[in-house]
């Protein structure tokens, strides 16, 4: 994403990548617009300018992460192609993801503040969840097919990522462990296709 040119579009920046540092190093509840000025090096009024209050900050933070999720490109189903590359490739589009160390700055955030407020973040995340994903849209296109067994997308789509969440997502959020090196994100991404076609794939028919 380029750099904004704007004075007030960098002002704006600054103070979401300030209260992402805040938030994660002192909590939502005991982090002040004050500090969040002082490490964005703005105004506290230049804050509330932008920012009416921390919940409209931490919203802020919801649609940063959002947005890095869906910005990749979507990868097309191919229904003369073999399943196993294509999932492949959206597995791996995910890793890349996941192994981003912004993006993960991000999630530390957003579920540290979930596990002590609940009732803060639930509305908000439910809100992000129920937009379309390019993941979503290949899972139908392959189930309309018939090469992907029926099933609600979003619980298919769960299957797919659990191994990657279980080995590149949970450790690194919860226990601060180090991103994925690229041969073990392969290895992991070769699993949790595997697990994936086991269950869910179709063979097609031949004539």
């Amino acid at each position: 994403m380029a750099a904004p040119q704007r004075l007030t579009d960098r002002k704006r920046v600054a103070i979401v990548d300030a209260a992402i540092a805040e938030f994660r190093e002192h909590g939502f509840d005991a982090t002040s617009m004050d500090r969040i000025a002082a490490t964005a090096a703005v105004s506290k009024r230049t804050v509330y300018n932008h920012f009416p209050s921390k919940d409209e900050l931490f919203a802020e933070i919801l649609r940063r992460m959002w947005e890095s999720s869906v910005a990749q490109p979507a990868v097309p189903y191919l229904a003369d192609q073999p399943l196993r590359p294509q999932v492949l490739a959206l597995v791996e589009q995910k890793m890349g993801l996941l192994c981003d160390p912004a993006f993960i700055d991000l999630a530390r955030v957003i579920f540290g503040e979930t596990i002590h407020s609940p009732a803060r973040a639930q509305a908000m995340v439910a809100r992000l969840n129920e937009k379309e994903t390019g993941l979503y849209l290949w899972i139908r296109a392959a189930q309309q097919d018939g090469r992907i067994k029926a099933g609600e997308t979003v619980e298919v789509a769960h299957l797919l990522m659990s191994p990657l969440k279980t080995f590149a997502f949970w450790p690194q959020i919860t226990l601060g462990e180090p991103l994925l090196g690229p041969a073990r994100r392969r290895e992991v991404a070769e699993l949790a296709v595997d697990i994936f076609l086991c269950y869910y794939g179709v063979a097609k028919q031949t004539a």
